[in-house]
């Protein structure tokens, strides 16, 4: 048996407590975690972002820019996206629809869980909202696809599911333009496109949304699952019973 010579090692960790000593004659703070692994706090921001803990924000912090943009350019943001799809279709794969009337529904949002936004958010720096400026980036069609919800979305057709997409866009302006966006997406076959009508209005994403949950299970349908962005796309009456929430660190929809 060979002796293993573990010198070197005792070496390294020598050199490293030795350092550390060094760090704390000078007064410095220190600790045993690898230095400058979340300048800013961008990371801790977005990780509070995620679990609903940061609200009411309407712009990205400053210093937090040009983190935003990294993560959702240069992509963990896909990566991050793709894992929460192999996490709904393994789930979808499991619930087979519970009866042969065809009344098994999920309900997808469109704006960052289908459709992706971030061109216009990246064009004005992830700033606050202004409803003039995305009507116009709306209405071109030109949303680029989210690839990994493409593949929940034939996975959950596939398996015989009904499948409603919910937006808050305004039905009237906005309406032809979303359909045609996600059908050159490769949304096609969806049940229906809901959105927002002149009666909900002013209203928050909530409560129009609760209120559309509401309508399709008076109609009969069992909502077996719900995927948004936005943890206000899930939270309020009918919700369904398994909820999926994909980043985004972009926005914030009361």
């Amino acid at each position: 048996m060979v002796a293993l010579d573990l010198r070197p090692r005792l070496a390294v960790l020598l050199v490293g407590f030795l350092l550390v000593l060094d760090k704390a004659a000078d007064g410095a703070p220190w600790s045993f975690w690898p230095p400058g692994g979340d300048p800013g706090g961008c990371l801790s921001w977005r990780v509070m972002v995620e679990a609903n803990n940061a609200k009411n924000w309407r712009a990205v912090p400053a210093p937090c820019v040009g983190y935003v943009w990294a993560y959702m350019s240069w992509g963990q943001y896909g990566r991050d996206v793709g894992t929460a799809a192999d996490e709904i279709t393994a789930y979808a794969a499991s619930q087979a629809p519970a009866g042969e009337d065809g009344r098994d529904a999920w309900i997808l949002d469109v704006d960052d869980t289908c459709l992706s936004n971030l061109p216009y958010y990246q064009a004005r720096q992830f700033g606050p909202y202004d409803p003039a400026a995305f009507k116009a980036w709306a209405s071109r069609a030109a949303c680029p696809v989210i690839p990994a919800m493409v593949r929940v979305f034939r996975t959950l057709k596939a398996g015989g599911f009904r499948v409603f997409l919910l937006s808050g866009r305004d039905e009237e302006a906005l309406g032809a333009c979303t359909a045609a966006n996600l059908a050159a997406a490769g949304f096609v076959g969806f049940d229906r496109l809901i959105m927002r009508s002149a009666g909900y209005r002013g209203q928050s994403s909530v409560v129009f949304k609760s209120a559309v949950r509401r309508r399709l299970m008076e109609e009969g349908y069992r909502i077996r699952g719900n995927v948004g962005d936005q943890w206000s796309d899930l939270q309020g009456e009918c919700a369904g019973d398994r909820l999926f929430k994909v980043p985004n660190p972009m926005y914030f929809v009361p």
